[in-house]
């Protein structure tokens, strides 16, 4: 079977009980859709329990808007990070926090490092899954290409800033012959936002108070804490 798993945002103790869960057996994977830092309490322990939950499981990991935040803050190169101006006003605080960063920089100090694995787990996140009759995207697609029935040629046009950051597609039906699951953008009552056959929506706002989620495909199975 596969499952998805929606937004963490360094929520650690949920993380685990969610993990716990999940009726995982032999063969199956686990797609996780991004944003495991920032505004949560633990963004380093989550980002440990994923390292671990990976050397026992068949895993795929995106990259969230808040990992291309994290990692611009941090001086990365590359398109795929940018937004690092904005990270300490949504939450980067307590990722910093987590990761001890406050007592690493000063006059005299070493410049600040991530520990190697989860420099390692960061450099591997990637900005798409396709899967069978499902595509796993953090974010959105953009408008312009929801008219495409080639996905992977969608995908290769698509723009960096509309899979980390769009919120405008999310509802809208598509031609790509794929239902779309994806995070970012929880409702304002925190639950699953179904658009059949189109999109599956799994961010429900589990560092607002809400719930953590993750969906089995095909049968559509929630699992939440």
């Amino acid at each position: 079977m596969l499952y998805a798993v929606g937004d963490i945002h360094g929520e650690s103790e949920m993380l685990s009980e969610l993990l716990g869960k999940l009726p995982l057996v032999a063969g199956d994977r686990v797609v996780f859709v991004g944003d495991y830092v920032d505004r949560g309490p633990d963004s380093k322990g989550v980002v440990e329990k994923l390292i671990a939950f990976s050397r026992e499981h068949s895993c795929e990991f995106l990259l969230g808007n808040h990992e291309s935040m994290f990692l611009d803050f941090l001086g990365w190169q590359g398109s795929e990070y940018f937004g690092g101006d904005a990270f300490l006003m949504n939450g980067g605080d307590r990722t910093l926090a987590s990761y001890d960063y406050f007592r690493q920089i000063g006059p005299g100090k070493p410049e600040f490092a991530l520990p190697r694995g989860h420099e390692e787990f960061f450099r591997r996140l990637k900005l798409h899954h396709r899967e069978g009759d499902y595509l796993f995207l953090h974010a959105g697609i953009g408008r312009d290409l929801l008219a495409e029935t080639d996905v992977e040629w969608a995908l290769k046009r698509a723009h960096t800033e509309d899979l980390l950051w769009d919120r405008a597609t999310a509802d809208l039906p598509h031609a790509l012959g794929v239902t779309i699951v994806y995070g970012h953008t929880p409702t304002a009552d925190f639950q699953v936002r179904w658009n059949p056959p189109f999109s599956i929506g799994i961010d429900t706002g589990a560092v607002y108070g809400g719930r953590l989620t993750a969906i089995r495909l095909p049968d559509e199975t929630l699992f939440q804490v």
